[in-house]
């Protein structure tokens, strides 16, 4: 049965976010990841966690400004000053709480020079970071319109041209419908590759029951792949997150 954790940047936003870790504990969640936790002391994030008993699981790169900012500049040329400063801020506050991996946003940018910017501070991050799991997303292009990472192949070129050993993919089986049509199909083609899951049910990004995903049949999948990491339920609740949690409850009892 795959191991499920909560991301709190999507779930119980019903409650002040320091206080999300406690419900995601009492739902029955193990591990949690947040996006962005820049904006809370680490050490008051990592108190709670120690009480409860949670792992975290990922935060995303980069900290600052991301409200109504940039998502990620690791290939956009002329930031690179930028992205190797904020990626070791970033590192510290993931070794604080111990993160499972951090994910490195690409941010907005096309073209030959930005694959060779995102290779080569790919090839920096992971250097800079041998102990730390450093993941990269594909992105739908309608979610995020402009996003450098935008296809699973491209993800594939990039990972097999770093070829870092502490580098990897995340799999966001939502983003992979919309990108290949076919999330499991996706799944199987490109499952060597991961070392990080989220999901959340597609067209709408709600609760991952009924939809383009079987998800059962992906939870199968993934099983039987060998697959031993997290899988995250990153997916905006169609009302109060407890009252959406069937899926979760029905996929532990399975």
């Amino acid at each position: 049965m795959p191991k499920f954790a909560a991301n709190l940047s999507f779930l119980f936003k019903e409650y002040p976010f320091l206080e999300r870790f406690a419900e995601a504990k009492a739902a029955g969640f193990k591990a949690v990841e947040v996006l962005f936790p820049y904006d809370e002391p680490a050490s008051e994030i990592a108190w709670r966690m120690q009480d409860l008993d949670l792992e975290m699981v990922l935060i995303n790169v980069p900290p600052p400004n991301y409200t109504g900012g940039e998502r990620g500049f690791a290939a956009v040329p002329g930031l690179e000053e930028r992205f190797r400063r904020d990626f070791k801020r970033a590192l510290r506050y993931a070794e604080f709480l111990k993160a499972g991996h951090m994910h490195i946003m690409a941010g907005k940018a096309k073209g030959v020079v930005a694959l060779e910017t995102y290779k080569r501070n790919l090839a920096w991050a992971a250097q800079e970071a041998p102990n730390m799991s450093l993941t990269i997303e594909p992105i739908n292009p309608h979610d995020m319109p402009g996003y450098f990472l935008d296809d699973f192949d491209l993800a594939i070129e990039v990972l097999d041209a770093v070829a870092e050993l502490n580098l990897g993919l995340q799999f966001d089986a939502y983003h992979a419908q919309i990108i290949t049509g076919d999330a499991i199909a996706a799944w199987e083609r490109y499952a060597p590759y991961v070392r990080h899951i989220q999901i959340a049910g597609a067209p709408e990004r709600h609760e991952p029951v009924k939809g383009l995903i079987d998800y059962p049949a992906f939870f199968k999948a993934v099983d039987e792949s060998g697959y031993s990491g997290w899988i995250s339920a990153e997916y905006m609740p169609k009302t109060r997150t407890e009252d959406g949690l069937e899926w979760f409850r029905q996929a532990q009892s399975a």
